[in-house]
């Protein structure tokens, strides 16, 4: 498969350790893969459902106490602590590597190494980065075919370049005490052991996409965000294109395969999928931002997911696709799942594997149940997927779920104080995710989670790209699609009717219409969103563009607290931003 000598010592390296009984090599041949599937099927890790109603698709159940990311057991290994900053967890490599090495040792005795070259991004694109991950688990060889892209070409573009990344995963005993995701950016490495479920497993993801990925990034001047790409065809084919960042349950999903509204369609504006979770971004040849999806297709919550909330994520999951953790329906070998529709089955077995009816009382899918399914599928999925050149950005959008303090959208004043818009990014928890409703989560850049350094480097990462790019760069927006009326009511639609505001972002790209300035950025005059057949009254409107002082200037001293967890690393910058926006406001 390679001669790669830098490659075939670490394998070798990796193998002594686990000792697996053999090493398989994956090609991408559809021959192996389907040898592959039969032997996981005859196992019980899959079960092939219904090959007319979802052809080539299967079902996956995780170990009970193995069914999200664990951020608690995931690390960032730098040498130096203060490199992997405050907000991440850190340890020192060699003890990682040792304790890792402990558990690892012999844990693949009686199972077989995969090794899956993978390419992140089109293979051979300047935009892609290839990486290796060993694993003993053949869910995860079946994902990773679906979330990246996987072949023997992938090592014929790596070639003798030491520029991978090394992943090693190993279900071990799926033990919940001693569960590690660890990262180690200067080493270009993961290991991942002693767990099952994608989030932790498919290292391509969160793990290389993200953390690796913006670690990487900063050493080559690019970025990697945590951002869906989308694209807006206008009447004439004209096509802009958007990346947007936000927090979890703020309908990122939803908005990257959005439906224009009937009014919209019948006009000729169409909308294109480039991305749902994933942007890497680098400067083009014409002094642009340009930016591709690292994935080849979609890790996606199933529950909620339906005809009316996301038509397009369903039809995604028609063919091809892997279901973690659904209700298996037993009337005809089909998945079913909270919110799919109001149908549940009569006859079928719960995510946990025992017989369930929806009278039960419990859930049949787990909250965080999960479909794979290749973007390819998506009815949406935009002509420039595959690119290697990527698309161009005329807009950056952060959000947040906020009930009174962010306006429908507003702009920052320049790419300096868009950073500080997305510096500052927050979300109000809802009743569905804690006990406590209300309560304000700062998530700058939709990161916090995935930063694979220094949040505060990070921030100077985002300044010092802006003044590569210098006017060039993509004008930045904030948008709250959850803004509340006083009796706890949506005053915006959302959904499809979110293309009115994309429009005005892209008008204010184009310099089309003109804004009003107010103390946190420029918003819309009242008449250049488009009302035309939609339920929403101008005073409601009115309502959704206001800036009450009182509550930023409330959240400023949020922000003032927040900004003093990251410490002496966040740039000046930011903090002159922080003090002109109070300033403004008083």
């Amino acid at each position: 498969m390679t001669k790669n000598k830098m490659l075939l010592s670490w394998i070798e390296e990796m193998t002594a350790l686990t000792t697996p009984d053999k090493v398989v090599w994956i090609t991408g041949d559809p021959k192996q893969l389907d040898e592959l599937r039969q032997q996981a099927l005859a196992t019980g890790e899959l079960y092939k459902l219904n090959e007319e109603k979802l052809p080539d698709c299967y079902l996956h159940r995780t170990a009970v106490n193995d069914v999200a990311r664990v951020e608690h057991r995931t690390f960032i290994c730098s040498r130096n602590k203060k490199d992997a900053g405050p907000t991440n967890n850190w340890m020192e490599p060699k003890e990682a590597y040792e304790k890792l090495g402990k558990i690892f040792s012999k844990s693949m005795k009686g199972r077989t190494m995969y090794v899956i070259p993978y390419s992140m991004g089109p293979v051979g694109s300047k935009f892609s980065k290839v990486g290796i991950e060993l694993t003993d688990s053949i869910y995860v060889v079946m994902n990773m075919v679906i979330m990246t892209r996987v072949g023997s070409d992938v090592l014929d573009v790596l070639g003798n370049s030491n520029d991978f990344v090394r992943g090693l995963h190993g279900k071990a005993q799926i033990d919940e005490e001693n569960r590690y995701i660890c990262h180690f950016p200067e080493d270009n490495t993961i290991w991942s052991v002693n767990s099952g479920y994608g989030g932790n497993v498919l290292l391509g993801k969160k793990c290389f996409a993200l953390r690796i990925a913006s670690y990487q990034g900063k050493q080559e001047n690019w970025m990697a965000e945590h951002m869906l790409i989308l694209g807006v065809e206008y009447p004439d084919g004209d096509i802009k294109y958007i990346a947007a960042a936000f927090p979890s349950a703020c309908g990122k999903t939803n908005l990257a395969m959005l439906i224009p509204p009937e009014i919209y369609a019948k006009k000729g504006y169409k909308v294109w999928t480039v991305g749902d979770d994933i942007a890497w971004i680098r400067k083009g040849p014409d002094g642009r931002l340009w930016a591709i999806n690292p994935e080849n297709g979609f890790f996606g919550v199933a529950p909620g997911t339906n005809v009316k909330s996301n038509p397009n994520a369903l039809h995604s999951t028609e063919q091809g696709t892997i279901f973690t953790n659904v209700v298996h329906n037993l009337e005809n070998n089909t998945v079913w799942w909270e919110g799919l529709d109001k149908n549940p089955p009569t006859k079928a077995i719960d995510w946990k594997g025992n017989p369930w009816t929806a009278e039960s009382g419990e859930k049949g899918a787990h909250p965080n149940s999960r479909f794979t399914a290749p973007a390819t599928n998506c009815p949406c999925i935009s002509k420039e997927f595959d690119s290697p050149n990527g698309v161009p950005l005329s807009a950056i959008v952060f959000g947040g779920r906020r009930a009174k303090t962010a306006p429908l959208v507003y702009q920052s004043f320049d790419w300096v104080n868009g950073v500080f818009v997305g510096s500052i990014m927050a979300s109000e928890t809802t009743a569905a995710a804690s006990g406590a409703v209300g309560v304000v989560r700062r998530d700058p850049m939709a990161m916090l989670p995935f930063c694979g350094y220094n949040m505060g480097d990070y921030f100077q990462h985002w300044l010092d790209m802006g003044k590569d790019i210098g006017n060039k760069v993509p004008k930045i927006f904030h948008v709250n699609w959850f803004r509340l009326d006083n009796e706890g009511h949506f005053e915006w639609p959302g959904f499809g009717e979110n293309l009115r505001v994309l429009l005005w972002i892209l008008d204010r790209c184009d310099n089309k219409v003109d804004a009003v300035e107010t103390p946190i950025g420029y918003l819309p005059k009242h008449e250049d969103i488009s009302l035309e057949g939609i339920d929403v009254s101008k005073e409601t409107l009115k309502d959704l563009l206001s800036v009450d002082k009182k509550l930023w200037l409330d959240d400023a001293t949020a922000v003032e607290e927040f900004y003093g967890k990251i410490g002496e690393t966040l740039p000046k910058e930011l903090k002159e931003e922080l003090a002109k926006l109070k300033k403004r406001l008083a």
